[in-house]
């Protein structure tokens, strides 16, 4: 266990094992469930990641989930899409999506350090909590997410199954989607460079020089993208942006605030946060 445990590649592989039966799991669920479809797909999706949740208890380690907020939109979208007729608001989706998906992976794999390293938001959250950390892990740190990303994937899910016919909504979306995903690449590579470099303190350059979080509205813009795409073609299921909503929120009071508070203790942050806006990137007057 420590051998896997301590070695990146090992623990990727481990990591990509689980979410392979994870997937099986799911779609086999799905698949033998007698209640409406986006019922089926909400029994499938939670079966998932309980699953996944048993090997963050294995390996005491909720990170076991964090790939899972980027893997299961594309599983989903993808298995739905092979068995429907390919239209081209199906395609657009599916580009949105496996790229969103795929770059996010990647990122992941990138920073990921192993099964022996987790998240520093579940450690404080451990350490604040005790006992009740496990009640925590399971339904806010697994369950609230696979919610919320199930709501954000639920509108992608109804324009395939009913194989809908693209529209201008339909590029718009896409392109707010691309262009959400290319933020947070542009965004994590600077990151990245920056913390290669080995400065210390808060970073003041690129994007980051106009915002605190230009990764997190990528993440918000790509869900609305989504939405957009959806209610595009069906205008009477407006409803479906709730998904987006309810992501929105999430980073609004969760993430962000998580984060601030963590960047507050760096030398210069009041200066910094007065001076430079949360989300969008443009200069502060």
């Amino acid at each position: 266990m420590d051998t896997v445990k301590k070695s990146k590649p090992l623990s990727i592989l481990v990591i990509t094992v689980i979410y392979i039966a994870a997937s099986v799991l799911g779609v086999m669920t799905f698949l033998n469930l007698p209640f409406a479809f986006w019922l089926n797909l909400l029994i499938a999706d939670a079966a998932a990641t309980v699953f996944v949740f048993i090997f963050s208890l294995i390996f005491k380690n909720a990170s076991v989930y964090d790939p899972y907020w980027s893997v299961q939109p594309v599983v989903i979208a993808v298995c739905f899409a092979v068995s429907h007729k390919i239209t081209p608001a199906t395609i657009l989706l599916l580009v949105s999506i496996v790229y969103w998906g795929v770059r996010l992976t990647g990122n992941w794999a990138y920073v990921f350090g192993g099964l022996n390293h987790q998240d520093w938001r579940y450690t404080k959250l451990e350490k604040e909590n005790g006992r009740l950390y496990q009640l925590i892990n399971f339904t806010g740190i697994h369950m609230m997410p696979t919610l919320i990303v199930y709501l954000c994937t639920l509108p992608a899910v109804f324009v395939i199954r009913e194989e809908h016919i693209a529209n201008a909504g339909s590029f718009a979306g896409a392109a707010v989607c691309i262009c959400a995903a290319t933020l947070q690449l542009v965004s994590d590579v600077q990151m990245h460079k920056f913390r290669k470099s080995g400065q210390k303190g808060l970073i003041r350059t690129g994007l980051w020089k106009y915002s605190r979080h230009p990764n997190y509205l990528g993440e918000i813009l790509m869900w609305w993208g989504i939405a957009v795409q959806a209610v595009s073609v069906m205008p009477n299921r407006w409803w479906l942006a709730a998904g987006a909503i309810c992501n929105t929120l999430l980073f609004l009071t969760v993430s962000i605030p998580m984060a601030d508070k963590r960047q507050s203790a760096k030398e210069g942050y009041a200066e910094y946060r007065a001076a430079t806006r949360s989300l969008l990137p443009i200069p502060k007057s």
